[in-house]
């Protein structure tokens, strides 16, 4: 059987799904580590200000993806869902950059940049991919296109960590994710189809699909998911102040940082086919979120000492199992509808960003960055160890 990446670089649909998937990280990659110190350091916002928005983003994220999964899956193109998305991912970028101040900021980052569901639509258009392949080779393409996101937190951070330490400012990121933006909605343009044989109209009306992804079985996993999920937005959300606020250190060993944990996370990601066929998902799931949980809680504490550094191990670890195994535990849910699929993933994290939220508004009201981690990790623990708990009949 060829290897995931010999099948994606021969199959032009992946290789343009997988292109997407690279510009996407890019983006994410340049914004998630600074958004925080953004909005509280450069343009002035308070924690209380910075945790309404992250709900709002919450919020209109959920919508926007259930809303479009649920059309996607009846006939609506793909390929157009995912050119507005771009689209509106250029226009958020470029009103912070091009007028900068905390109302572009919130607008941009409470409702433009989130009502722009990509990552479900990269991996909904992966998924419809993969399915000419054999099962065992879908969840190795899938995990494959999973690193593929990774991969830009490796390449583009330290660029961005060289910038910063020669005197580049914050929002200097603004201009250049418009640019990805824009590379990204000509990769859609030209490399992806209008339609596809395999995606045929799931026939469910709206309010049918509504009440399969809103059914009791579906709805507890993916709020178990949402606790772990929680600990990476708080990651997101805290590397950087605690690094700055806290430990004193600069905005490049932030981007250093993060790029060692996404350049370890790739080779974990591409191991984990490798591991599922010895360890059941579910029990790789819990462990991960238990790994993550652990080092998040010990992030503040350790920011001030060289013994941080030590600490990309196991949050590159934690994060290759809780990144990755979730995508296809939650297709697999509704296995036959890929965009309904898709809207799982951001229900998955739309209830991790609002816990994430919550932890972030209740810890730096009774305490500081140092309660936000621990309440955010034992989540994630929590979260995954219920989540074994829920499916432990399956026969692992």
């Amino acid at each position: 059987m060829p290897t995931a990446l010999a099948t994606i670089l021969r199959d032009p649909l992946l290789r343009a799904v997988s292109i997407a998937c690279f510009l996407f990280g890019a983006f994410a990659a340049s914004i998630a580590p600074y958004q925080s110190l953004i909005a509280i350091h450069v343009l002035g916002l308070s924690d209380r200000t910075y945790a309404g928005i992250l709900v709002s983003a919450s919020l209109v994220s959920v919508t926007s993806a259930v809303a479009i999964g649920v059309l996607t899956d009846q006939g609506l193109s793909r390929r157009s869902v995912a050119l507005a998305s771009a689209t509106a991912m250029i226009l958020g970028s470029a009103l912070v950059w091009l007028r900068p101040s905390p109302g572009a900021f919130a607008v941009a980052h409470a409702l433009i940049l989130p009502a722009a569901p990509v990552f479900g639509q990269v991996f909904a258009m992966a998924r419809l991919a993969s399915l000419p392949h054999p099962p065992l080779q879908r969840d190795a393409i899938m995990a494959t296109v999973r690193a593929i996101f990774a991969l830009p937190f490796v390449v583009v951070l330290p660029m961005w960590s060289a910038a910063l330490s020669q005197g580049a400012g914050l929002l200097a990121i603004y201009p250049v994710l418009a640019v990805l933006a824009a590379a990204l909605w000509l990769v859609v343009l030209f490399g992806w189809p209008k339609s596809l044989p395999q995606d045929r109209p799931s026939g469910q009306s709206f309010a049918a699909a509504l009440r399969e992804i809103g059914h009791p079985r579906i709805g507890l996993r993916v709020a178990l998911l949402g606790g772990i999920t929680a600990a990476i937005s708080t990651y997101m959300v805290l590397i950087g102040l605690v690094f700055a606020a806290t430990a004193g250190r600069t905005e490049s060993e932030v981007a250093l940082f993060v790029g060692f944990v996404a350049g370890l996370e790739v080779p974990f990601m591409l191991a984990m086919p490798l591991l599922l066929r010895r360890v059941h998902r579910i029990v790789l799931i819990a462990l991960g979120a238990a790994v993550y949980g652990g080092w998040l809680a010990l992030l503040p504490v350790l920011a001030p000492t060289p013994l941080v550094w030590l600490l990309v191990l196991p949050a590159s670890a934690g994060g290759a199992a809780v990144l990755t195994l979730p995508i296809a535990y939650l297709q697999d849910l509704l296995a036959d509808r890929p965009g309904a699929g898709a809207s799982l993933m951001a229900l998955q994290k739309v209830s991790g960003d609002a816990a994430c939220a919550a932890c972030f508004a209740a810890g730096t009201a009774l305490s500081g960055y140092g309660l936000v981690a621990l309440m955010a990790g034992t989540l994630a623990a929590l979260g995954g160890g219920l989540l074994w708990w829920a499916d432990r009949r399956q026969g692992f």
